[in-house]
């Protein structure tokens, strides 16, 4: 099988390892498993062009290499496309990369698309903006926003950049009111953060089960200050967060968040962050995209 590997040439990943050198590492684990690759450096503007050339090309595998940001970025292309097309994920968190069982060095990544299978995937949309994870509001769109700012600060270290974020988020997080709708139930609530995921997510690597469940899960994270917002820190990193005190949560296939000071506010959508007002009306799309993930034994 031969594959056109459309990557982000931004992406912290290459421009660690110099686009040149990246290239030929991919190509190298790509004949390694018995396929052949062409690499297509393309900057984000363009990454949906690109995109959309390799899948119409009918003898290739079209491949996405990036983070969270890039896959959601390219999700329009995703959703037309006739097609199942492989990820590489080459983010921090890489949510996405992980339920799709690709994980580890691209050399393992590439070995498992290489004898992976097409799986199919709801997509969430918010008023006019699409995405594939999570999205939310609160302590975690101010954690991405941070995450861009230590990332800057500290390009020698991901860990160090990622415990800044935390560190920042935390602290200066404060809480807004939210008036929540899901289904035909209302409740408003003062909260740190509300964060709104496609299907459900499980324990301290934050993996889904399935991919194509067809809800929303709802958590939200009570105000309770600096100390509770740490106990939720912790409760998230040992993976005990389903039975925190501090979250609620709730399922539903449609979803209505609307900030009661009626102010523009930061969201987060896979890790990219716009400022948005009015209500914010979360649907479902079911099945909407096709992707390539690991072989179920192998996940």
């Amino acid at each position: 099988m031969h594959h056109i590997v459309v990557v982000n040439a931004r992406a912290g990943t290459v421009l660690e390892a110099g686009p040149e050198a990246f290239a030929a590492r991919i190509v190298t684990a790509f004949e390694a498993n018995g396929c052949s690759a062409e690499v297509r450096m393309v900057h984000p503007r363009e990454l949906d062009d690109a995109l959309s050339l390799a899948i119409a090309d009918g003898n290739s595998m079209p491949v996405i290499a990036g983070g969270d940001g890039t896959i959601n970025g390219v999700l329009p292309v995703l959703i037309q496309a006739e097609r199942a097309v492989g990820v590489l994920p080459l983010g921090t968190v890489n949510v996405l990369g992980r339920d799709l069982g690709l994980t580890g060095a691209i050399e393992d990544q590439i070995a498992a698309l290489c004898g992976g299978e097409p799986v199919v995937l709801d997509v969430g949309s918010v008023n006019d903006q699409l995405f594939h994870s999570i999205s939310g509001m609160g302590f975690f769109s101010l954690m991405a926003r941070n995450r861009e700012y230590a990332r800057r600060r500290f390009p020698f270290s991901r860990a160090v950049a990622f415990i800044v974020a935390a560190t920042r988020s935390i602290l200066f997080t404060r809480a807004i009111a939210v008036d929540v709708g899901i289904g035909e139930e209302r409740r408003v609530v003062e909260a740190d953060a509300v964060l709104v995921t496609v299907n459900s997510f499980e324990g301290a690597e934050w993996r889904r089960e399935r991919l194509d469940g067809g809800v929303f899960e709802v958590h939200i994270l009570n105000a309770g200050g600096l100390y509770s917002r740490c106990k939720a820190a912790f409760s998230i990193v040992s993976g005990k967060w389903r039975t925190s005190d501090n979250l609620m949560s709730f399922t539903g296939s449609e979803v209505t968040l609307t900030r009661r000071d009626k102010r523009r506010g930061h969201i987060t959508f896979d890790g990219e962050v716009e400022r948005k007002a009015g209500p914010l009306v979360y649907k479902l799309l079911p099945g909407a995209i096709r992707l390539i993930a690991a072989r179920r034994h192998s996940v």
